[in-house]
């Protein structure tokens, strides 16, 4: 008969939530299939004790996105396997990792990649890198016999789920505000381990009718800093003042910094900007898709605040087919074209002409 698991140990959740911590810090983490198990570890992070521990035998996982900026056959698809060169340093990992150098040292290989041999494990420690929010590099290395203490994951069961987090309510209380008068802040906190999320109530909106809604991700340089490089700030003013002008809304505050790719990754990408590179190459040049975010999230928070219709604010209409995959009904599609600079000109016709955007 077999024990019950003990009420004390980790979920699958939490042992996921502890192994993207685990990246973060640089420790390896243990993936196991179920048929094989491999050590991975975050090139970002890795210390070079840690990397020089792990050398023999691994290989350097990376996105299709950044193979195809190396010039490296990505023969399983959306990932390439890059075979260490003799006495590979930390140094020459990270210059293959980070996009940073790629202008002043343009070759880098030639790249030896595999083409034969099971992907899962280095695919795997991709997303969770991403997951993360580091460079989406990774060590995958053999399983050593010192591996006391390290995280293990069990990809069986150990993924995340396909209806994406959970969310419960932690609290919500009365908020005066500047721009959206009186209203309420709830706050949600995931059940993966993941950061929270905020929806603010303006006003008294109608639940009975379509609820005019704003998904705004999180962006600290444009909403606190007022920067120049983007629309951010000037949409989230706007929603709030329309929202209270109309009486009601609610404005869903996602911390998805960078389109979900983090403030560090998108200070990456602004870099890169500024080497000549517009928003969609400089997130694929670190390994990165056009948008790593997640909208189901909006739909769930909705769910959790008895809004089934919203007027959505958004020129993107990637939001607008993800919330109704996902049971939102949008009746109305509320354009919100403000912010325009000659700092982001380029920028917001960037996202009209490669991220499907509308005016």
């Amino acid at each position: 008969m077999t024990a019950s698991p003990s009420p004390l140990a980790p979920s699958p959740a939490e042992r996921r939530a502890r192994a993207r911590a685990d990246l973060r810090l640089g420790l390896p983490v243990i993936l196991d299939d179920g048929t094989a198990s491999a050590l991975v570890v975050a090139i970002e992070t890795v210390s070079p004790d840690r990397f020089e521990a792990l050398r023999a035998g691994a290989i350097l996982a990376v996105t299709v996105r950044r193979a195809e900026t190396l010039k490296a056959r990505a023969y399983d698809g959306d990932l390439a396997r890059i075979e260490l060169p003799r006495g590979a340093s930390l140094s020459w990992a990270r210059a293959v990792a980070d996009p940073a150098s790629d202008l002043d040292v343009p070759m880098k290989g030639p790249f030896h990649t595999l083409r034969t041999g099971e992907a899962g494990l280095a695919r795997a420690a991709l997303v969770l890198a991403k997951e993360a929010q580091v460079l989406p590099a990774v060590l995958v290395a053999p399983l050593g016999a010192r591996t006391d203490g390290l995280t293990r994951l069990f990809l069986a069961t150990d993924h995340p789920p396909a209806d994406g987090a959970h969310y419960r309510p932690v609290i919500d209380a009365r908020l005066p505000m500047a721009l959206a008068g009186a209203g309420r802040l709830h706050v949600f906190r995931p059940d993966d381990g993941g950061v929270e999320h905020y929806a603010v109530e303006i006003g008294a909106p109608d639940r009975a009718q379509p609820v005019l809604t704003r998904l705004h991700s999180a962006c600290f340089t444009g909403d606190i800093l007022g920067s120049l490089k983007c629309d951010c700030g000037p949409q989230l003013h706007t929603a709030l003042e329309t929202m209270r002008a109309e009486g009601g809304g609610m404005l869903l505050y996602l911390n998805q910094e960078g389109r979900g790719i983090g403030l560090a990754n998108k200070m990456r990408a602004y870099a890169l900007q500024d080497q000549g590179f517009d928003t969609v190459e400089a997130n694929h040049r670190l390994g990165f898709e056009d948008d790593e975010r997640d909208f189901r999230i909006g739909s769930a928070l909705l769910k959790a605040l008895g809004i089934a219709r919203v007027r959505l604010m958004t020129n993107n209409p990637a939001k607008i087919a993800m919330m109704e995959e996902h049971g939102t009904e949008v009746t109305e599609r509320v354009p919100l074209r403000v912010g325009e600079t000659p700092q982001n000109a380029e920028y917001l016709a960037t996202k009209l002409a490669k991220s499907g955007h509308l005016p």
